[in-house]
């Protein structure tokens, strides 16, 4: 998936290099963990991408940078169970243990998604029944194998439309709304101690798919089925992204229902070649994100989908788009990596009897 992107390095438009680091501040912000997503060897050798990159593992191993990862691709359906009841769960073990190693927290991406799906599920005619006894194998296999590893499932993933109504994948087509209480239901009953994440895109600021995101939690909830938290994948574009206002505004639509939020896929595109001007924008989209992050008791932590743009699937989705991540392709960091700083400090910074308030709020939703 991931391709090269060939942006030229802009590393002078940068501000100075702030001397802490992402993860050192966010927890210093009251924040559980600043993380990012990765893919494992084998899934960037059949992107055509080299496997040895000593300078990206460093960073990527750096708890002061990262105390998070995530999987980008290794667990999903497609590759976690290609063929019905064949399980292989090598690539997401790779990114299991490098996060074992490290002592870095786990989120585990994702169980039911209509998206690089395998094609056995997609193009299959399910009776209810048939396709109930596929998403209880696939949920019980996958979570009882990682069980104990995981801060967060992503349980669900994007199951809407932009007007809040449920997207027509197989499992809705078939089963209407039950899938997801079928999934959250099983993901809970494996492993306990999992966090259990409704995780969906655009719903970052208040409107109608944010409404269906709370929608999918009350009805998880007046069924009396577990559900923690609501990611936000965050996938912004630098000329149009949010405003702190909206971010903070729909993260408090979510805590209200008594569930954490976290920016789970957080990446902020610009039309290539990047200029002073574009990448201006982006580190005001990144700001603005943790930040909301950071004034919103619920909110636990933020995920950078990637943190490397040569591994960033947007060139890839996008045409002509890319320079999403915070470090360029030389390894030197994007302007908005201090932005981000910024906002993390500026949470460290808060009057006493505030961030008193903050701290208490976010160790009752711990």
């Amino acid at each position: 998936m991931y391709l090269p992107i060939g942006v030229l390095s802009l590393a002078a438009m940068s501000l100075p290099l702030a001397t802490a680091q992402l993860n050192s501040y966010a927890k210093k912000a009251g924040l559980k963990y600043f993380g990012a997503a990765t893919d494992s060897p084998g899934q960037r050798e059949r992107a055509g991408l080299e496997t040895a990159y000593p300078e990206y593992d460093a960073i990527l191993r750096d708890t002061n940078e990262f105390g998070q990862t995530t999987p980008t691709n290794g667990q999903k359906w497609l590759f976690i169970e290609p063929e019905r009841g064949v399980f292989n769960f090598t690539e997401g073990d790779i990114v299991s243990s490098i996060a074992a190693e490290g002592d870095q927290l786990l989120r585990c991406h994702t169980l039911v998604w209509h998206n690089q799906l395998a094609s056995w599920v997609e193009e299959t005619e399910w009776t209810p029944e048939e396709l109930r006894s596929v998403i209880t194998e696939h949920i019980t296999s996958v979570v009882g194998h990682y069980k104990g590893r995981c801060y967060a499932w992503d349980v669900v993933n994007e199951a809407l439309n932009e007007d809040g109504t449920y997207r027509e994948s197989v499992f809705y087509k078939v089963l209407g709304d039950e899938f997801i209480k079928l999934a959250f239901r099983l993901a809970s009953e494996i492993d306990d101690s999992a966090k259990l994440y409704y995780n969906d895109y655009n719903v970052e600021s208040p409107g109608p798919k944010s409404e269906g995101v709370v929608r999918i939690v009350k009805l998880l909830q007046e069924e009396g089925i577990r559900i923690d938290g609501v990611g936000l994948q965050a996938h912004f574009v630098a000329s149009r992204g949010p405003t702190l206002d909206q971010q903070i505004a729909v993260m408090e639509s979510y805590a209200a229902l008594g569930v954490e939020v976290a920016l789970t896929e957080l990446d902020v595109r610009v039309q290539l070649p990047a200029n002073e001007t574009s990448l201006g924008w982006q580190a005001e989209v990144y700001k603005n994100s943790v930040g909301a992050c950071v004034q919103v008791p619920a909110c636990v932590g933020v995920t950078l989908w990637d943190f490397y743009d040569p591994f960033s699937w947007v060139p890839y989705v996008f045409e002509g788009q890319g320079a999403a991540l915070l470090w360029f392709d030389d390894f030197s960091k994007h302007p908005a990596y201090d932005a981000v700083i910024e906002a993390l400090k500026n949470g460290t910074e808060t009057p006493p009897s505030n961030q008193s308030t903050i701290s208490w709020e976010r160790a009752r939703l711990a």
